[in-house]
């Protein structure tokens, strides 16, 4: 198989690094994860990885704390996150770099546009942790906005559902599923892809969005090479 693309922004979600617990981290599915996230950089293709941090800490969950603080302690949650990838990244003999929306120079590199891009040209994967840095948006925001820095030609969004639908798949088998899907498509119907400020960057930066399935890890190499999964989002 061949990549029909470039350099790729990966978003994944803490939950997805939980595996069957929920919560926390499974180091197994982890390295799962990673197993095809090495096949696919095998391929030549420049890979960015931007993670949640839900499987620890949601900012929105934070109840009557103050949103900023909240926000904050869900941005060190994907730090969390980060450094098992990178971890887990590296036992696969890849050159790993994380960055952070916020300085925390002993443990990760500070997010630097231009430093990240010579990371991709160098094959290295880069993991970009703390979301956007700032309360407010959403990891998947950090990802709209990482990709459209780095130039990526698009944003794979590996999730637990294999693709958009019409309503929630798992309480509707009558769901019906998507395999093309404007901007607009998004925003004017709520669909719960990602939130309206995500959407709306991608659209003003014309960044196509894969939606697909992470059950099966290889996912992320078929997608890569255009194999047809999933439900793609663009204009």
């Amino acid at each position: 198989m061949k990549p029909v693309y470039n350099r790729v922004l990966i978003k994944l979600s803490g939950e997805a690094l939980a595996g069957g617990r929920k919560q926390g981290l499974d180091f197994d599915r982890v390295l799962e994860i990673c197993s095809s996230i090495k096949d696919t950089a095998e391929l030549g293709v420049q890979i960015g990885i931007v993670v949640g941090g839900g499987n620890f800490w949601r900012g929105r969950s934070g109840g009557k704390m103050d949103r900023t603080r909240a926000d904050h302690m869900g941005m060190l949650a994907t730090v969390i996150n980060s450094l098992a990838l990178a971890d887990a990244l590296e036992q696969y003999e890849l050159d790993v770099r994380v960055q952070t929306g916020i300085s925390m120079q002993e443990i990760a590199e500070p997010y630097i546009r231009n430093r990240a891009v010579r990371h991709l040209e160098k094959g290295r994967v880069v993991v970009f942790g703390c979301g956007t840095g700032n309360p407010y948006f959403s990891t998947d925001t950090a990802a709209a906005l990482r990709a459209a820095e780095i130039d990526a030609d698009i944003i794979f969004k590996a999730t637990n559902v294999d693709g958009v639908y019409d309503s929630d798949p798992k309480q509707n088998e009558n769901a019906k599923k998507y395999e093309q899907l404007t901007y607009l498509d998004i925003l004017n119907n709520g669909l719960a892809v990602m939130d309206s400020t995500a959407a709306s960057l991608c659209m003003d930066n014309d960044i196509p969005i894969l939606v697909f399935s992470l059950d099966n890890p290889d996912n992320i190499k078929k997608a890569v090479c255009g194999l047809p999964i999933g439900t793609i989002i663009k204009k």
